[in-house]
């Protein structure tokens, strides 16, 4: 595909706002808090948008791309290839199909794949690197279609937050689920799901077992020493941390570290760790 024009795309929450060696759109989510609408774009002030949640008391959530986002995002591309949010949160993955579906019509001679990750974050920036290594290769649209398909099948998200207010006031998950978490140092350790969604697993009491937790489930799930990235909000002390612990049972890991953007931010809140992985 070297004499194609090719475009990487993928909505915010791959906390993500350029890619270093392609032309990369991220299509910008939107939270909604009352009037209040924050635009997960370069300009948004992330600090400003977590106080502004914190005072809200209303029911607050999320607007994906319209087509026309990830129309405009396609430009005039000969190869798209992208990835969105699990549709198990958001109608993201839908948009992008119907936008796909009317770029095919104008441009028949282009090809597009975006695919739903069935998860966010981290594993979003995995199956995103995976896009560059395969281009890189030089494999023919058809082949890296097939190849990102089941790479994403061994890729995994598991999480620690210090919150849930945020899912409450989704609609997500009880507001007495909620404020039990932020009592006594409470942190859920949980894994996005075959199913795209969000599933608790564990409750543990402060960060230290809460990480230990985190190791011991990724080599449940696989993890042998592959790339790792790790999102935190506002907690880099604890992506320091957990980074450091990896390093010194996989001495060759390769892994970063990166701020969660607004829409990670929105859900995960403060204090969170996101790690997407190899299994």
């Amino acid at each position: 595909m070297n004499t194609k024009k090719i475009k990487l795309v993928a909505d915010s929450s791959i906390n993500l706002q350029t890619y270093e060696g392609f032309d990369f759109s991220a299509v910008p989510m939107k939270v909604i808090a009352g009037d209040t609408e924050y635009v997960d774009d370069p300009a948004l002030d992330l600090p400003g948008m977590l106080k502004g949640l914190r005072e809200y008391k209303g029911k607050s959530g999320t607007a994906c791309p319209s087509v026309g986002d990830w129309l405009n995002a396609f430009g005039d591309a000969d190869v798209v290839l992208g990835v969105t949010i699990t549709s198990g949160l958001s109608g993201c993955y839908n948009a992008s199909q119907v936008a796909t579906r009317e770029y095919l019509k104008k441009h028949p001679d282009a090809k597009v794949f975006v695919l739903d990750s069935l998860s966010t974050g981290p594993e979003m920036h995995l199956i995103m690197d995976k896009y560059a290594e395969l281009i890189r290769q030089g494999l023919s649209f058809e082949e890296i279609v097939e190849a990102i398909k089941q790479y994403s099948k061994k890729t995994h998200l598991i999480f620690s937050l210090a919150s849930l207010s945020n899912f409450a006031k989704n609609g997500r998950i009880s507001p007495a689920v909620a404020a039990a978490v932020g009592l006594l140092n409470i942190r859920i350790v949980g894994k996005a799901s075959d199913e795209g969604t969000l599933e608790p697993m564990h409750k543990c009491r402060g960060e230290k077992r809460a990480m230990a937790q985190l190791l011991q489930s990724m080599e449940k799930m696989g993890f042998r020493g592959g790339p790792v990235h790790l999102c935190h909000t506002y907690n880099p002390e604890m992506a320091d941390k957990f980074a450091a612990m990896l390093r010194e049972k996989y001495e060759n890991v390769k892994l970063t570290i990166r701020q969660n953007l607004g829409l990670c931010s929105y859900y995960a809140e403060e204090g969170a760790l996101l790690v997407g992985f190899e299994g």
